[in-house]
């Protein structure tokens, strides 16, 4: 009788850890607060009234405000994934009123891959020893700036 609960208990450990986590970053989205803010009408201190601080600004174009929303899911230890992303940006003229308000979604993200575990490069390939000693006999060498008679004046 003690088997059958203790395989079900163990079944329900495992399945707990299979199971999806969800995670939330940046912005909490409520949609009547976006929508009050009216291009023309608003401005920087009302949308912070209404919105509060951005998540970053712009140092250009008047410093536009970015309020970045992204809800993500991965199971297990696998890498996140991106469900659903709101990038919203209010632009603001030279008075401080609001000229323009874009949204994004999800379709802006964009997937990289890197390629392997170096960057390639234009140039020769040198090993980690020819750029550990590579150097050593170049100091003092003639055309490298070093050298001379030393002491720093022209004797006649």
């Amino acid at each position: 009788m003690r088997q059958p609960i203790l395989i079900a208990a163990l079944a329900g450990i495992v399945l707990a850890g299979c199971t999806p986590l969800r995670s939330h970053q940046g912005y909490i989205v409520d949609a009547d607060l976006v929508n009050a803010i009216q291009p023309g009408i608003d401005n920087r201190e009302s949308v912070l009234a209404t919105l509060g601080h951005p998540t970053f600004a712009a140092q250009f174009n008047q410093g536009d405000w970015y309020y970045l929303s992204r809800d993500s899911r991965n199971l297990s230890f696998n890498l996140p994934k991106v469900k659903d992303q709101l990038t919203m940006q209010i632009s603001f003229d030279a008075k401080g009123t609001v000229t323009a308000i874009r949204r994004s979604g999800a379709d802006q993200v964009a997937s990289i891959t890197p390629m392997k575990k170096s960057t390639p490069t234009l140039g020769r390939k040198r090993s980690f020893f020819s750029d550990l000693f590579g150097n050593i006999g170049a100091v003092g060498t003639a055309g490298m700036g070093g050298g001379g008679t030393g002491g720093g004046r022209d004797t006649p």
